[in-house]
């Protein structure tokens, strides 16, 4: 009864320690920085919160989502304010990560305790690196130095700001309320002055000046980070724009977009500190988007109440936190810590499960889309098949597995989400419900089941070399644990690659063309039966199951990250080469654990002992 109720209470706690990032009040401000955050653009093909877009573009820029200012920590939201209104402040900000010895050379950078440097370091470089990064991006990508990749990286960082600071107002100009005024009073007198056959020197003046203004528009237009003007009542869905294009585009007798006028009562408030006026403009622009783009609202909303709560980044410590307790029981062999570790195993899953809902309602797509939302998904798989071994055979194995796998691959999905929007728009190959559902989350499941049973071996192998009289029959239960999620994953391989020939026979023509994406997800079904048939033939017993299951981790690693780095192929969407070194660490790692494997059970006793 006791254990019970420590296994409800640990449940409970647990599941209010990953809400509280969204239950605790945000830093009392007379700005309100929540509601500006809330608002809705068009950024990369989807409508999504300016609180989204601020939070991945600092990530893809800093690594992580706020940056430290006078001991404080900034929030992505106010960094992009700050860049969008005021970037003679925001140039002063430690946002941009530099690392590369021979980068910091270039820039004119010692290399010292920090890696983070401010806009205003690397300014005076600026067409240095523009130049540089123009002539490395000539150079094939397997090709590149080091030092060309740090450079393209460094650039795309750096363009991807100067975007921030120019889609409400050119950066540097004044203020933006007297511009606008400036610009709809010249603008009926201009158009006169172009269709009178003797303008005068006023009407010369005014189209002058007018010039002048579009010229700066059409600047705004070109560089603009995101769209956040929503179409108008009565215009197709898709009719967002910027302040640029707003303005270079004047229409006859069309009154302006409303929210012309919003945002630059924002941005000449928020310059000069007028937190009220800032609040007020801020309502305006807000109840206008309520009324005509009620869905884009609510979506934003949702958006970023998923962003506050973070529920991903709460399953990683949750799934950490249960893993230690897992070792804790096991080296006390007390039933009590064991029981807790289940129940926060159980509470890290609901809080992963609960995450992947929402991405799935908020996308409107089924849960495996990117390389971001496969890592999500995997995690939450293998999570799933562990926690229900665990409940029946009890070991702490399965409940080990499934936290370890849980954790590495939401690790994983953190570090991915540092390239750009997780929830991004859909390619034209993938644009299809149906086989989104079957095809790709089938196959997945059978490299989160294969990753399981890759782990249950890797903890025979510590068990076989760190305990010194380990249980025979807990060794025979995960032998026998491994050898069904084996069979489970099998199953799963193969109907998923079956399942994606046919789907690219639709797609593309032909059901196999030998794409090497194809031919990892192939390399998993051999595999796997493999090591059945080796165990139904008699070729391989207890250890050789175990050896293969790690080398299984190998497999579905190659076929899941590695053909992506080949940059080839049809299914190549997720491309990253920066993961390079460790995935070979990676399948270095498996490959050690595999030898010791081999070694007989505590071979550096037996060697002592001769001696």
């Amino acid at each position: 009864m006791k254990i019970k109720r420590l296994q409800t209470a640990v449940f409970l706690g647990a599941l209010v320690l990953a809400a509280w990032p969204g239950l605790v009040p945000a830093p009392k401000s007379d700005f309100d920085y929540a509601a500006f955050a809330r608002l809705p653009i068009l950024e990369g093909g989807r409508v999504k919160p300016m609180d989204s877009f601020a939070r991945s573009s600092l990530m893809s820029i800093r690594g992580k989502q706020s940056v430290p200012v006078d001991g404080r920590s900034l929030p992505a939201v106010r960094w992009l304010l700050d860049a969008a209104f005021k970037p003679e402040v925001s140039d002063t900000y430690p946002a941009f990560v530099v690392d590369d010895p021979e980068v910091l050379g270039l820039l004119g950078l010692a290399q010292g305790k920090t890696r983070y440097f401010a806009y205003w370091q690397i300014e005076p470089k600026r067409d240095e690196v523009q130049n540089q990064a123009a002539a490395a991006d000539q150079v094939a990508s397997g090709k590149r130095t080091r030092f060309q990749s740090a450079l393209l990286t460094l650039n795309s960082r750096i363009s991807l700001y100067e975007r921030v600071k120019n889609t409400f107002m050119v950066s540097g100009q004044g203020d933006p309320v007297m511009e606008l005024a400036s610009f709809t009073s010249l603008l009926p007198t201009a158009v006169s002055a172009f269709h009178s056959k003797k303008p005068t020197e006023k009407d010369k003046l005014a189209m002058k000046m007018l010039s002048d203004l579009l010229q700066r528009y059409n600047f705004l237009a070109q560089t603009a980070a995101f769209k956040p003007l929503p179409p108008k009542a009565g215009a197709s869905a898709d009719a967002w724009t910027n302040i640029g294009e707003a303005l270079s585009n004047p229409t006859g007798g069309q009154d302006p977009h409303p929210g012309l006028a919003s945002f630059a009562l924002m941005g000449r408030a928020y310059r000069a500190g007028d937190a009220a006026a800032f609040n007020s403009a801020l309502a305006e622009h807000t109840s206008w988007v309520k009324m005509n783009r009620p869905a884009a609202a609510r979506s934003a909303r949702a958006e970023t109440l998923f962003n506050t709560f973070s529920p991903f980044m709460s399953g990683m410590a949750l799934y950490l936190t249960a893993l230690l307790l897992v070792f804790a029981a096991w080296a006390t062999r007390r039933e009590d810590v064991a029981a807790a570790a289940r129940s926060l195993a159980w509470s890290a899953f609901l809080v992963h499960t609960l995450g992947l809902f929402a991405r799935t309602v908020l996308q409107g797509r089924p849960p495996v889309t990117n390389l971001y939302s496969s890592a999500v998904f995997v995690g939450w798989a293998a999570a799933l098949l562990g926690l229900v071994a665990e409940r029946i055979h009890r070991k702490g194995f399965a409940a080990a597995g499934a936290c370890a796998i849980g954790f590495t691959t939401l690790l994983i999905a953190h570090h991915l989400s540092a390239t750009g929007d997780t929830m991004e728009m859909m390619r034209a190959v993938l644009d299809s419900n149906f086989w989104l559902a079957t095809h790709v989350v089938t196959i997945t499941i059978g490299y989160s089941s294969t990753y399981l049973a890759g782990m249950l071996a890797v903890a025979w192998v510590v068990r076989r070399h760190v305990l010194v009289k380990p249980d025979p029959e807990a060794s025979k239960a995960l032998v026998s644990l491994a050898y069904g999620v084996i069979a489970f994953s099998l199953l799963f391989s193969f109907v998923g690659t079956v399942l994606g020939g046919i789907w690219a026979d639709q797609s593309w023509g032909r059901f196999w063309g030998w794409d090497p994406k194809e031919n990892g997800a192939l390399l998993i079904v051999l595999w796997n039966a493999f090591i059945l048939h080796a165990r139904w033939g008699g070729y391989a017993r207890e250890r050789g199951i175990m050896l293969m299951a790690i080398f299984g981790n190998i497999i579905v690693s190659l076929s899941w990250f590695g053909v992506n780095m080949l940059g080839i192929g049809l299914h190549s969407y997720g491309f990253m080469d920066a993961a390079f070194w460790w995935l070979s660490a990676f399948c270095a790692l498996q490959l050690v654990l595999m030898a010791l494997g081999a070694l007989p059970p505590r071979f550096w006793t037996e060697k002592r002992a001769d001696a």
